[in-house]
């Protein structure tokens, strides 16, 4: 991958995964009404603290992108997030899984772009 298109992609990633963690704390993005569903689904990860690891991920995941250090560690983690809101988009709100595709497809590239730094773990 083109040295800039990657730290575009990078960037794009690393900001759009700060913003929606410290959006879990600070709460500046509003939100829609949530079918009863959904409500039962963050109310019983918000009780085990679930909600807030997944935000301080993102945050340290962020930071981590954006500085381009541990990146490719960062990228990997935040895969299981990234499969985890299309999941939870594409099974009990449909109305908002462009966001998460688009978060999914982010991850893909800078993990395409780190793939160098994944062969000795992939070597079998």
């Amino acid at each position: 991958m083109n040295s800039k298109v990657f730290m575009v992609v990078r960037i794009l990633l690393g900001l759009f995964v700060l913003i929606f963690g410290l959006n879990k704390f600070f709460h500046f993005i509003p939100m829609g009404e949530m079918p009863e569903n959904v409500m039962s689904y963050f109310g019983a990860m918000s009780s085990t603290h679930t909600m807030t690891l997944v935000a301080l991920v993102e945050i340290v995941a962020g930071l981590a992108l954006i500085f381009n250090k541990y990146g490719a560690l960062l990228a990997v983690i935040l895969m299981s997030v990234s499969v985890n809101a299309v999941l939870f988009h594409a099974t009990l709100a449909p109305e908002g899984i462009g966001p998460a595709l688009g978060l999914l497809i982010l991850n893909i590239a800078a993990l395409i772009g780190y793939k160098d730094r994944y062969k000795d773990i992939l070597r079998a």
